[in-house]
């Protein structure tokens, strides 16, 4: 096998003290003398002095652990008057006030800190030679395990050096705003749906060829009255209502730096988290993007969505479509290949498949790729992230599952024109998990979202028991003459 170092001083462990103040409401089912409205009446009875003293002991105590949290405080006050039927005109101390009994700290990545995957940073200044700074996308995971992306920055080189910058507080959660949905589209989502009766196909024939919410009230009030009763209407009204407002941007300040800014679930689509995103450098006839897959869960299922962006600050966020994108771990291949979008993708859940698109949003399936063989792999195989361009061809990390339930890190190399064809693969994984290595929230795992090649050395950030996240890296030369021809 090829030589694999690790570098232990080089790693990154679940920080509890990155923490957002996220709205906190009480349970809708308390009875009234405990619901909001009580709460609400019980801030609005304090004498205006306790109220002034309250609120800047709450500002003295928690301000430096986020960001304005007085104007985070107000919103949510607000948020609250609203729910509870308005509330007379407020003080600043007394919505500070308001707003703080109805927030709640949340620690992103409490529970655990896992499954990254790394891209160039589009930023390179301020570098020694043959040094490569990069991006690298991180799962946090908090309370009732809900997923977050987080992020942090690395050097890589001069030399086989790999180095982790600090990672910066406060969290910045950005600000989310619905996105257009591209009408074609909402169509595929409703194939995806079944949801493609009479009503959608007329609302559909009237929708701009980008459509908002908006859009969408004004096209179903022009109905006729025949396709408004029937009696699937209402549940085809709800069901475009959800997909078009599916799609969403975020967008965080300039002065924020990149490891502060964490992705929330936005819809309810990701509302329990949103899992393992594959970060990938998306280079097109010069046209240079970053774009990443992730797993949507919003407790019952699963799903991929893809996240867009040309810079790390705005990303945007969209539901994906087709018959290989019902599952987990798509990961984008980091340019077209013959004219079409390409992904590495495991809709059945076991086996790894090659899927095609013409849009980059709605998923194909082309051919089989790798299925479970070997003894470390039986349960299922899958890939780590997007392929990696080489001149022997296209460079896949793929995980299998094993006995007892360990996760393992191989390869396969795919031909560059027509990658359906395995060239060569690892006849046994690289990276196991070493005995310093079984612990952890998931015990026995080792996994790793995306890799990087840099100075003809392959970089492989990856996660340990989901709890902390390590680099390996393995010569890109040996790994090649590693990999056995594939009959």
């Amino acid at each position: 096998m090829p030589a694999v170092t690790r570098h232990p001083g080089q790693t990154l462990r679940a920080d509890p003290a990155r923490v957002i103040a996220r709205l906190f409401l009480p349970a809708v089912d308390l009875p009234p003398h405990v619901g909001m409205q009580a709460v609400v009446e019980n801030v609005l009875d304090l004498d205006e002095a306790e109220v002034e003293t309250a609120a800047a002991a709450i500002v003295d105590d928690f301000d430096a652990r986020h960001t304005d949290l007085p104007a985070i405080l107000r919103e949510h006050a607000s948020t609250v008057a609203s729910r509870a039927g308005g509330t007379p005109p407020l003080s600043p101390a007394r919505q500070v006030l308001l707003g703080a009994v109805f927030t709640a700290e949340h620690a992103v990545e409490g529970a655990a800190l896992c499954n990254p995957s790394v891209v160039a940073h589009p930023d390179q200044d301020d570098l020694a030679p043959c040094a490569l700074r990069v991006a690298v996308s991180l799962r946090g995971i908090s309370e009732g395990h809900v997923s977050a992306i987080e992020f942090a920055t690395a050097v890589v080189g001069p030399g086989p050096s790999w180095t982790f910058e600090p990672r910066e507080h406060p969290l910045v959660p950005g600000h989310s705003a619905p996105d257009p949905v591209p009408r074609s589209h909402l169509r595929s989502m409703l194939e995806d749906a079944d949801g493609l009766d009479l009503l959608a196909r007329a609302v559909l024939e009237q929708l701009p060829e980008r459509c908002t919410s908006q859009d969408l009230e004004t096209v179903l009030e022009r109905q006729p009255t025949d396709l408004l009763i029937h009696p699937d209407a209402a549940a085809t009204a709800q069901l475009l209502r959800r997909l078009v407002s599916s799609s969403y941007s975020v967008g965080f300040p300039a002065g924020a730096g990149l490891s502060r800014r964490v992705l929330l679930p936005s819809d309810p689509q990701e509302v329990q988290g949103m899992e393992d995103a594959r970060f990938v450098r998306f280079d097109d006839d010069g046209t240079v993007e970053y774009r990443a897959t992730y797993t949507a869960y919003d407790g019952r299922g699963v799903a991929s969505r893809l996240l867009t962006t040309t810079d790390l600050t705005t990303f945007r966020s969209a539901r994906l479509a087709g018959p290989e994108a019902r599952n987990k771990g798509m990961a984008l291949f980091p340019r077209t290949v013959g004219g079409r979008h390409l992904a590495l993708s495991r809709s059945d859940g076991a086996r790894t498949s090659l899927a095609t698109s013409d849009d980059g949003l709605t998923w194909d399936r082309s051919a089989l790729v790798e299925e479970p063989r070997s003894v470390w792999q039986l349960m299922r195989v899958g890939n780590s992230g997007s392929p990696l361009e080489t001149p022997e061809g296209w460079l896949v990390l793929t995980h299998g599952v094993g006995p007892m339930r360990r996760y393992a890190v191989s390869a396969l190399l795919l031909d560059l024109d027509d990658p359906t064809r395995v060239l060569r693969k690892l006849e046994r994984p690289f990276l196991v998990p070493e005995e310093d290595e079984r612990e952890g929230y998931v015990p026995n795992v080792v996994f790793t979202c995306g890799a990087i090649i840099h100075d003809a050395t392959l970089w492989v950030p990856y996660g340990i028991g989901d709890a902390r996240v390590s680099v390996a890296s393995v010569p890109l030369g040996e790994l090649l003459e590693e990999m056995r021809p594939v009959a």
